[in-house]
């Protein structure tokens, strides 16, 4: 496991100075920094179209990475078609990423040309407030920089571009180690809904003997029951859609209840530890409550875009249960979570697109229509233009 960010490899502070090509080790004649291929938006209503982005030379501490995979995560459909706010067009998203190491910086001994790794949601945080130092990048008091969208503050407050590209630079400390037993298409969404189930049921300690509930059954509730039935928990999934049993079963669930059945919820009563709520849609809570145990939790990771019916305090209270949110996962952390997969052979369910198909998939990820995440392999995009677009 990678020190904290905090805690560098190297003792000096990192450098941000361009580096001689001399001092770069590389495993090919490919150009360093330069041009890199793209799908990408350049307004909210322009969908995803071929760009040219210039990547920045390395420097010391940088790693560039040509890109194999990148995840397609639902947070890039809302970034992309401008529904959050605040985009800076054009816009290139993707932060599951997964490559090959092309050349490394001067300072960086962790990292070799030809090593395969990954990029998440992360590549850059203040590296000096109090959650820096305890590792917890994702809650970076001075604002994390995320892997698309970001402002670089170290690089001229320019703007951070995405996966769905042919390479990326990163700085070192943000650079995670893919193990070679995993496949690596397969790997990109562990770096954002994988570690976003993991860090939740790391923090409340899972192990065997103990009983996850799992709410939703999509991109972060099919990793939580896999994550979960790993750590030796039986693992409960609560559906609204009956069709969804034989599904959850065959991910490994021990149990399924149908949520919309009173006598089944009924039945659960006090009889789950640990809830993982995944639904990004408005739902009540306080059935679910009821089938915590004392001292039980329940961890929303879900983020609805309209309120969500009000909690009912009394059901909190009566058996000491927790209400928490949590929010992807530290570099350290995220590595610990990959190479747990490795150890237990858990990868995500995917379904491999070409560029070619990312409206298509898209408007299926907006739809609920696909089994469990789409993953962009980047050999299909075109080759970079010599027009520059960011």
């Amino acid at each position: 496991m990678p020190p904290p960010l905090a805690k560098p490899v190297n003792p000096e502070p990192a450098t941000h100075e361009p580096v001689a090509p001399e001092l770069i080790s590389s495993g090919s004649a490919a150009s360093h920094g330069g041009l890199a291929a793209a799908y990408g938006a350049t307004s909210p209503d322009s969908g995803l179209v071929p760009l040219t982005l210039v990547r920045r030379a390395p420097q010391a501490d940088d790693v560039e990475i040509a890109i194999e995979f990148c995840g397609l995560c639902h947070s890039d459909v809302h970034a992309v078609r401008g529904e959050w706010g605040g985009t800076t067009w054009p816009l290139v998203p993707g932060h599951e990423i997964v490559g090959t190491v092309s050349a490394v910086g001067s300072a960086v001994t962790d990292f070799a040309p030809g090593d395969r790794v990954g990029v998440g949601c992360i590549v850059d945080s203040c590296r000096e407030c109090e959650s820096c130092l305890d590792g917890l990048e994702q809650y970076c008091e001075n604002g994390m920089t995320g892997t698309y969208g970001g402002v670089d503050r170290r690089n001229g407050d320019s703007i951070t571009q995405g996966g769905y590209s042919s390479s990326v630079v990163v700085d070192r400390r943000y650079v995670l180690r893919v193990p070679d037993s995993l496949d690596p298409a397969a790997v990109a969404p562990l770096l954002c809904a994988g570690v976003t189930t993991f860090s939740p049921l790391r923090h409340f300690d899972v192990e065997e003997g103990d009983v996850v509930g799992v709410v939703g059954l999509g991109g972060l509730g099919h990793m939580a029951v896999k994550l979960a039935k790993a750590m030796g928990a039986k693992v409960v999934v609560f559906t609204t859609s009956e069709s969804k049993v034989p599904a959850a079963l065959e991910l490994g669930a021990d149990e399924v209840v149908l949520s919309t059945d009173k006598t089944a919820m009924d039945a659960a009563n006090r009889s789950v530890d640990l809830i993982i709520d995944t639904v990004a849609a408005p739902h009540d809570l306080n059935p679910l409550f009821r089938t915590l145990r004392v001292d039980g939790a329940l961890f929303q990771l879900g983020l609805p875009s309209e309120a969500m019916p009000p909690v009912n305090p009394r059901a909190l209270i009566r058996r000491r249960i927790a209400y928490a949110g949590s929010l992807i996962g530290g570099i350290a952390e995220t590595q610990e979570m990959l190479d747990f997969c490795a150890e237990h052979g858990v990868v995500a369910d995917i379904e491999v697109v070409g560029a070619d198909q990312l409206k298509d998939a898209y408007d299926r990820m907006v739809a609920g229509d696909v089994k469990y995440r789409f993953v962009l392999d980047t050999s299909t995009l075109q080759a970079p233009d010599k027009e520059v677009d960011a």
